[in-house]
């Protein structure tokens, strides 16, 4: 292993270090680069060479967005720092040093004065036989592009079956999960097929079924019970078939079982989107954690190693406004605490003036397609084109580039048929269910 020096960096300046560039990592990393102005080297190390903007994944899948309209290169967001493209492999805490592969299978390390751990998450898998043979998940945009092209080529292939069984198993969608992703995928994906299926007339008569299942009580039981409302209103005039309190118990090559009836469905479409866990990564540095995420201070400092700050994902941020509870593993919560941890890792330098973490969901807005939205900016709960309005302007206001890009397509989109074509870019076997590669939430 090499110790691989950082270019056009002065050895004689503290060393900074960013592990991971989602919405935790990029905001530490770009709070640190305006905060500290050159006296400090900044160090970013991530697997993509890319900020990718989750929220806009299911306008992807669908065929709303480009996929380079989400991904921000990170050398032009984060001007001024160093850019590590490689996977890290190992932390050593006491010699303060951090292990990493490149993409082609190289090895490096680099040393810190003080590391900000921001990690992400993985897929999170529960004990279903089959899931991880037969379902995909949904975080990041190999899966999407995968999911555009399935879904483009199972209505391909039901407009040329001639087994009613074979027609209608390819023209029904199964997602697992009702949180956020599975939410919108099911209700995005729902239109987009509903609309390639009108262009086959082969299809007519057809019914184009998606079903949504959790165990749940309710969609987006995380949020508000009005954004919940709006949101189950939104699937079911779309035709989506939403079913709380139910699951997956197996999944099978072509088609599911379900839980409480023992139903089995047709299909060659399951997308998983049950949650997520943290980065296992964080387990491996043998440090005090809660449920994988790392144990830190409301200053964002891990007790016992003031050098190393963690957020987002990673992080098990005590929640001041819930007293006894870590903050949820969400973007808003990943983003403020990003801008703290540049802010106490300036300070511990000598530049600022420390804080602790203390922040109140300022609402919540969920993509559902076309003119359809839920949100509830500062508690005022809105749907239909007011929540589309409020929604597209927070993403907007909330990406670190491409906007403009964004909005053109969104304009395109609203006065222009969608492309369904299904290019193969990215096959099934490329895309497993699995839950070593992070995906940076967080």
């Amino acid at each position: 292993m090499r110790k691989q020096p950082i270019p056009g960096s002065g050895g004689d300046l503290p060393h900074v270090v960013v592990l991971g560039a989602g919405f935790a990592g990029h905001t530490a990393a770009k709070g640190l680069l305006r905060r500290l102005r050159g006296r400090a080297r900044v160090t970013v190390i991530d697997q993509n060479d890319h900020f990718l903007y989750l929220p806009l994944l299911p306008e992807v899948a669908v065929g709303t967005l480009e996929p380079r309209r989400i991904a921000v290169p990170l050398v032009q967001s984060l001007r001024g720092a160093d850019v590590v493209v490689g996977e890290v492999t190992h932390i050593d805490v006491e010699a303060r040093t951090v292990a990493y592969t490149d993409q082609e299978g190289g090895s490096g390390s680099v040393s810190y004065d003080r590391l900000v751990l921001a990690v992400g998450s993985v897929n999170k898998l529960l004990p279903v036989p089959g899931i991880a043979e037969y379902a995909h998940g949904f975080r990041g945009l190999p899966e999407a592009l995968y999911l555009r092209d399935h879904l483009t080529r199972q209505i391909e292939l039901a407009a040329t079956a001639t087994d009613p069984q074979e027609k209608a198993s390819r023209c029904t969608f199964i997602v697992v999960g009702a949180g956020y992703t599975g939410t919108e995928v099911a209700a995005q994906g729902a239109s987009f097929t509903a609309q390639m299926a009108r262009a086959h007339p082969s299809l007519r008569g057809t019914p184009i079924r998606w079903m949504l299942l959790d165990i749940a009580k309710r969609v987006l039981p995380e949020l508000d019970e009005r954004l919940s409302r709006t949101a189950d209103t939104v699937l079911r005039e779309r035709g989506v078939d939403v079913r709380m309190g139910q699951s997956v118990a197996e999944a099978l090559p072509k088609c599911v079982r379900l839980t409480n009836t023992d139903e089995e469905v047709p299909t060659h479409t399951l997308v998983w989107c049950v949650g997520v866990r943290p980065d296992p990564l964080v387990e491996d540095l043998g440090l005090p954690n809660e449920r994988g995420r790392l144990v830190v201070g409301t200053d964002l400092a891990v007790a016992g190693h003031p050098e190393i700050v963690a957020c987002g994902d990673a992080a098990a941020v005590p929640d001041v406004t819930r007293p006894g509870s870590a903050t949820a593993m969400t973007a808003q919560h990943a983003t403020r605490q990003g801008a703290l941890a540049a802010r106490n890792v300036a300070a511990s330098l000598g530049h600022g003036t420390p804080r602790a973490y203390k922040h109140s969901d300022l609402g919540f807005v969920v993509e559902l397609g076309g003119t359809d939205a839920a949100a509830n900016p500062l508690g005022l709960p809105l749907s239909g084109l007011p929540a589309t309005a409020v929604t597209r302007g927070y993403h907007l206001l909330s990406m670190p580039g491409n906007r403009i890009r964004v909005a053109a397509d969104w304009l395109l989109d609203a006065v222009l048929p969608r492309q369904a074509v299904a290019l193969g870019m990215v096959r099934g076997r490329q895309v497993p269910l699995e839950t070593t590669a992070p995906a940076q939430a967080g």
